[in-house]
C-alpha cells in the first residue's frame, strides 16, 4: 500500500496523540501539547503524519526556532521521529518531507535524539548513510535531552518491585512511611509551594531553574488532560518535596524534582518516587523513566549522589544513541557550531551572576 505524508493542523491533534500513545516509541515530547508549550517560548511547531490507508504509520513533531540576531531557523524533533526505523522506506519518506519544509523555511539543520539505546548500531549506520552527523556536546547530561537515564520495567507486582530494589532504598521508603511522610497528588494551588521548594533545590545544587510561569504552563497544558501529574510530599503539615511527572501510553517519566533543605532526614524523595511508580502502574504503564544521570561518572563526582539515588530503584542504566544533525546549509551550520557554545556559555554565565547579586 502507498504511504501518504502530510502536515496537519489542530483539528487532528487528538488523533496525533492517540498514535503516539500506541506506538512503542511514542513520547510526551512529541505530543501536540508539548509543541504548544514550546510555542510560547519562541518555537514554532510543525506536525507531520505518514498514513498507510486510513491509519497513521509514522509521525513527527518538528520545533522550529530562529537563531538570535541572524534570524535563521533550526529544526528539532525532540525524541522523534516516531517511526519504525527499520522500515527504511517509511523513515526515508519522513526525512524527505522534513527536508522539503526545511528548504521552504531556510532551516540550517534538523536535530534528532531518538528514544533508542546506543546498542542500535544499525540505526547509527542508517543515520550516517542519510547524511546525519553526530552532534554530541559532552556537557552536563550530554545533550538537550539526557543521553543517560535509568529506566525501570514496572510490569512486575509491587512486592517484586520492592524486593528488587537495593536494601537501603527499601529501608528509606519504609522509614518515610514510618515517620509520617504523606504523598498526595498536587493541585494548581500547590504550584507556588512546589516552585519555592524547587528554588531551594536549585540554589543548593547550583543549577538553573525556569521561570514560575513555565511550570504554570506545564501544569495547565498537561495535567488536566492526563499527560502529567504533580506530586507533593508533606511532613508535619509542611510541603517538603515535590515532583512533576509526564505520561503517555504505557510510559511515564520523572521530569522535575524539588526537595526542601528541611526534614531531609525523613527521606521524602524515596517515598515520592515509590508513589509515582505505583501511580504509573495504576495507569497501565510498564515503563518508568527516572530521566537523566551523567554518564561515566566516578564516586568523587558531585552528581554521584543523584546517580546512586536513582540506581537504588533497580532501573536499567540506559545510554541513548544521542543527538544527530542532518545539515541542510553546511556553511551556516559550521558557523552555528562554533558560535552557539560561546553564546550559550556567555548567557548562562550572565544569568548566574545576576542571581548571585540578587541573593546578596
Amino acid at each position: 500500500m502507498t504511504y501518504v505524508a502530510r502536515w496537519i493542523d489542530k483539528n487532528e491533534h487528538t488523533r496525533f496523540n492517540e498514535f503516539l500513545a500506541k506506538h512503542s516509541k511514542g513520547h510526551v515530547l512529541q505530543s501536540w501539547e508539548w509543541g504548544e508549550i514550546k510555542s510560547r517560548t519562541g518555537w514554532v511547531p510543525w506536525r507531520l503524519v505518514v498514513e498507510e490507508g486510513s491509519e497513521i504509520a509514522a509521525a513527527v513533531s518538528i520545533l522550529e526556532r530562529k537563531i538570535p540576531v541572524v534570524g535563521i531557523p533550526i529544526f528539532y524533533a525532540s525524541r522523534g521521529p516516531v517511526v519504525d526505523w527499520k522500515n527504511v522506506e517509511l523513515f526515508d519518506l519522513v526525512l524527505a518531507e522534513i527536508r522539503k519544509l526545511a528548504k521552504s523555511r531556510g532551516a540550517i539543520f534538523l536535530k534528532v535524539d531518538p528514544d533508542l539505546p546506543s546498542s542500535e548500531k544499525e540505526l547509527e549506520q542508517y543515520l550516517l548513510s542519510r547524511g546525519f552527523r553526530s552532534a554530541e556536546s559532552g556537557k552536563g547530561f550530554e545533550g538537550v535531552q539526557p543521553k543517560y537515564v535509568f529506566r525501570l520495567d514496572i510490569s512486575p507486582d509491587e512486592e517484586t518491585l520492592l524486593s528488587n530494589m537495593q536494601q537501603k532504598t527499601r529501608y528509606n521508603i519504609r522509614l518515610a512511611q514510618k515517620k509520617g511522610v504523606h504523598i498526595r497528588k498536587g493541585t494548581r494551588d500547590d504550584l507556588p509551594d512546589f516552585y519555592r521548594v524547587l528554588k531551594e533545590t536549585t540554589e543548593r545544587d547550583r543549577f538553573l531553574v525556569r521561570a514560575y510561569s513555565y511550570f504554570e504552563d506545564l501544569y495547565d497544558s498537561l495535567v488536566p488532560i492526563g499527560l502529567g501529574e504533580l506530586f507533593i510530599a508533606e511532613y508535619e503539615g509542611n510541603i517538603i518535596s515535590g515532583t512533576l511527572a509526564f505520561v503517555i501510553g504505557n510510559k511515564a517519566w520523572y521530569i522535575y524534582g524539588a526537595s526542601s533543605n528541611a526534614h531531609r532526614n525523613v527521606m521524602p524523595n524515596y517515598l515520592i518516587q515509590w508513589e509515582m511508580i505505583r501511580w504509573a502502574k495504576s495507569l497501565g504503564c510498564t515503563l518508568y523513566d527516572f530521566r537523566g544521570v551523567p554518564g561515566h561518572l566516578t564516586e568523587d563526582n558531585p552528581l554521584y549522589g543523584l546517580y546512586r539515588f536513582k540506581k537504588g530503584f533497580n532501573g536499567e542504566y540506559t545510554e541513548f544513541i544521542g543527538e544527530w544533525d542532518l545539515v541542510y546549509r553546511p556553511v551556516t551550520y559550521f558557523l552555528w557550531n562554533h558560535l552557539e557554545p560561546l553564546y550559550s556559555d556567555v548567557i548562562k554565565g550572565l544569568i548566574s551572576k545576576l542571581r548571585r547579586v540578587r541573593r546578596r
